[in-house]
């Protein structure tokens, strides 16, 4: 193997130890920062049934069934929920406002930690 191949296996490695030491690091922040607690897409994180908002006495979530077909049925029933969430929605005055992300707008209360 000349020197130029031999300098380019070892960058290759090199690279591939430097994505892996940082990827190892970011990990490990955060898990250690408790941010990994946060994260609501990861399997057993989804929202508890007392967190999940309802509007009119039906729940804004909906899934199709697992197996089966797809009847219009089916259809009609996710559209009329989807038009529950986007009226949800539409009921923000101004959604790109930065004051959506605060506590009361979230529905986030504050509880008291006695020890």
């Amino acid at each position: 193997m000349t020197s130029g191949g031999r300098n380019l296996v070892i960058l290759g490695i090199l690279s591939v130890l430097v994505a892996s030491l940082t990827t190892g690091v970011s990990l490990a922040i955060y898990h250690n920062s408790g941010d990994i607690y946060l994260d609501r897409s990861r399997p057993g994180f989804l929202p508890d049934e007392d967190e999940i908002e309802k509007q009119d006495g039906q729940d804004l979530e909906y899934n199709f069934e697992k197996s089966g077909k797809l009847t219009i049925q089916n259809v009609e029933e996710y559209l009329e929920k989807l038009e529950l969430e986007i009226k949800a929605i539409d009921a923000y005055s101004d959604p790109f406002n930065e004051k959506v992300l605060i506590d009361e707008e979230l529905g986030i209360t504050e509880k008291n930690n006695e020890s």
